[in-house]
């Protein structure tokens, strides 16, 4: 920390790129979201002293504080639900993953189809077998593993 201020102190261009890349490489280990814009505003400020803008440290500090509040709250404005929905219930559940999946009927009758790589017992929708073969579509899981089916 006493290199970056030092490196504040003497190049103050090159230090506020400095912690604009400190910023950066704690959003990229999180991904949070969050640390993106203070890493953005102390890049703007840096690039702005780089230039030669003349701000004292107040102002910078100032200048870097308003940046960044405005980038987060002009965030949330634009991308206001990000990271607040809901994940998909069936998402780790294999057997609700089927649902409107296609298969095939196998050939050793009994009511079994080929669906996602796997064989699975099943029945069609109005009570019957498919028959070997036949294309069917999931639409429903009975009772754990048992699927139900519609002939296409």
């Amino acid at each position: 920390m006493l290199a970056i201020w030092l490196l504040m102190r003497e190049q103050p261009g090159w230090g506020w790129l400095a912690v604009a890349a400190l910023f950066l490489a704690a959003e990229l280990s999180t991904g949070s979201g969050y640390l993106l814009w203070p890493s953005a505003s102390a890049g703007i400020v840096g690039l702005l002293k780089l230039v030669g803008v003349p701000l004292t440290i107040e102002m910078q500090v100032a200048l870097f504080a308003v940046l960044t509040f405005a980038g987060i709250y002009g965030a949330r404005r634009v991308w206001p639900g990000r990271g607040q929905a809901e994940p998909p219930q069936n998402l780790n559940d294999q057997k609700m993953r089927l649902i409107g999946r296609e298969g095939e009927a196998v050939a050793t009758g009994d009511g079994r189809v080929f669906v996602d790589g796997k064989e699975w017992a099943a029945e069609l929708a109005d009570g019957g077998q498919p028959m070997p073969g036949q294309k069917v579509r999931v639409t429903a899981v009975l009772g754990g593993a048992r699927l139900q089916v519609v002939a296409l």
